[in-house]
Formats: structure tokens, sequence, C-alpha cells
């Protein structure tokens, strides 16, 4: 979005408010018309709760979450947590989830997220991630940024399974750990 300032910092356990907010949306604008819309209110009801974001935490994963300006409002987030993917390999890391409000996409914020979460990744020999079989628009996303095709799964949104590509994006192990700084923009 040109001329957006916006910047990315890294959250926890007093962010979930703000996760599950950014998390519920953007899963209901990137699926509505696309899944059960009944299946997306119960989805997001367990997968975007609070709770569930705590769980996350208490687990050990880590998060960022993209801010524009004025006033700092949350339009997207990613969020990177051990394996639960069946196709983990020992050295794997998952990208479990990564949206931005269609309106911000082309500015430069998913790039930020993504590299947020490839520097923390560091020391890991994969990437992993899952999505929507038919989401075109992600899957050109992640193939640009290096993920390819290693499996399927069901995925349940709501009692209704659907079908999901497993990507995996590899990772330089040797790569030096970089402190994670907030990225911003002004336009």
């Amino acid at each position: 979005m040109a001329g957006a300032d916006w910047h990315i910092r890294p959250v926890g356990p007093d962010d979930v408010e703000a996760l599950t907010l950014v998390g519920a949306a953007t899963f209901l604008e990137s699926f509505a018309g696309v899944v059960d819309g009944a299946g997306i209110v119960a989805h997001c009801a367990r997968q975007h709760s609070t709770d569930a974001y705590r769980a996350y935490f208490a687990k050990g994963a880590q998060a960022w979450i993209a801010e524009v300006e004025p006033g700092g409002a949350p339009v997207g987030y990613a969020l990177l947590c051990r394996p639960e993917l069946e196709q983990a390999e020992a050295g794997d890391i998952e990208l479990k989830r990564i949206y931005l409000f269609s309106r911000f996409q082309g500015s430069g914020i998913a790039r930020g997220l993504m590299d947020a979460v490839k520097a923390a990744s560091s020391g890991h020999s994969r990437l992993l991630l899952g999505v929507k079989d038919d989401n075109h628009r992600a899957l050109a996303y992640y193939r640009k940024h290096g993920f390819e095709t290693i499996g399927t799964r069901r995925f349940d949104v709501g009692g209704k399974t659907y079908d999901d590509f497993v990507l995996a994006c590899p990772l330089a192990a040797s790569s030096p750990s970089l402190e994670l700084l907030p990225q911003s923009r002004s336009g």
C-alpha cells in the first residue's frame, strides 16, 4: 500500500488479544466464500482464541505483528512453532500462520514478516507450512520465497475438511543468528 507507514515487532503472551483479532479477521477475509461460513466461525473461535495463542507461546512459539500508522493498528502477523505437520523431520520448524489483510499486500509487509520468520529459523534445516491447495496467490508467494511442495494433508475448518499442500523451504543451517529489530517503512 503506497504511502503506508508500518513496522513489525515481535510479540508474546501480552499481545494475544491483537493476535486473536487479526488472526480471525484475516482468516475470514481470506476464506469467506471459499470454505463453509459456519466452519470459519467455529474454526476461528477455537484456533484464533486467546487460549490457543497462549498455548502456542507456552510451547515456545514466536510471533511478529505488523502494525500501520497512524495508531499502530494490527494488519498482519506470523507465528512460528514446533512442527505439527506429519511431514516434519528432525531439524524442521513450522510457519504455522502468516496472514496479512489484502489491502496491505504488495506493501512490503509480507516480505518483512517472512524475513523475521526466516531470521528466527536460523539453525533449522527446513521451514514448513500448510496452504490450501487452490490458494494460488499464496502458493505463488511461497514459491517465490523458495518453498516447494513436499506432500498434502487434510485440514479441518469447523468440522469440514479441505485439501492443503505442505510446503518446505530449505534453510541454511549454518546461517548466523540475526538479532530481530523492528522493521519499518515510511512512504
